[in-house]
């Protein structure tokens, strides 16, 4: 959180790292088709997407939720790309002037560990990924993403990259029942 303290109301951080301004809410609601899709979504994962303050605290639970897993993804990435990629140099390398079983072994012991570091980061990311709090702001994000999209398209005058973030694949299904998260830090009254 330490990377967004500084910003004033309607200021965000997107994936790029950079500062963005929010679209205000009557800009939105200003194109027939995305009012029409914020009603409809609202309702469907009870948000106020025509609301600004609503749509910033999402906006910022949305960068909470990939800045903690930003720099470990990044870390289990490097293993990962050495065992996957790395694999056909060595192959080419090595393994093809070896014999056919030490190329068998290197095949099976490198698609064992491609697969368990696989299956590690999922266990990582496993419980956030599980956690119906966060799976509700993702859905939330994910949705106002569309609405926004419709907007533009629709002739509102927003930029190309807003909200400044890629999509979630994780995120289909809405709880009801799940617990709010708790307001970000800048957004609470002094």
């Amino acid at each position: 959180m330490s990377d967004r303290q500084g910003l004033t109301f309607e200021q965000f951080m997107g994936d790029d790292g950079g500062v963005h301004t929010l679209v205000p809410a009557s800009v939105v609601a200003a194109v027939p088709g995305a009012k029409a899709a914020a009603e409809r979504f609202g309702r469907e994962v009870r948000f106020d997407f025509l609301d600004d303050r609503a749509v910033h605290r999402l906006l910022l639970h949305r960068w909470e939720d990939n800045r903690k897993w930003r720099v470990r993804g990044c870390l289990a990435s490097i293993p990962l790309f050495v065992f996957a990629a790395g694999a056909w140099p060595f192959w080419d390398l090595v393994a093809s002037q070896r014999t056919r079983p030490f190329q068998i072994a290197f095949i099976c012991v490198d698609a064992l560990l491609v697969v368990g570091l696989l299956v590690g980061l999922y266990l990582w990311r496993r419980p956030t990924l599980r956690d119906p709090s966060w799976r509700n702001v993702r859905i939330r994000a994910r949705r106002y993403r569309a609405i926004v999209g419709i907007a533009r398209r629709g002739g509102a005058d927003i930029p190309a990259t807003y909200p400044y973030y890629g999509m979630y694949a994780s995120s289909r299904k809405f709880f009801p029942d799940a617990p709010e998260l708790p307001i970000p830090e800048e957004e609470r009254p002094a």
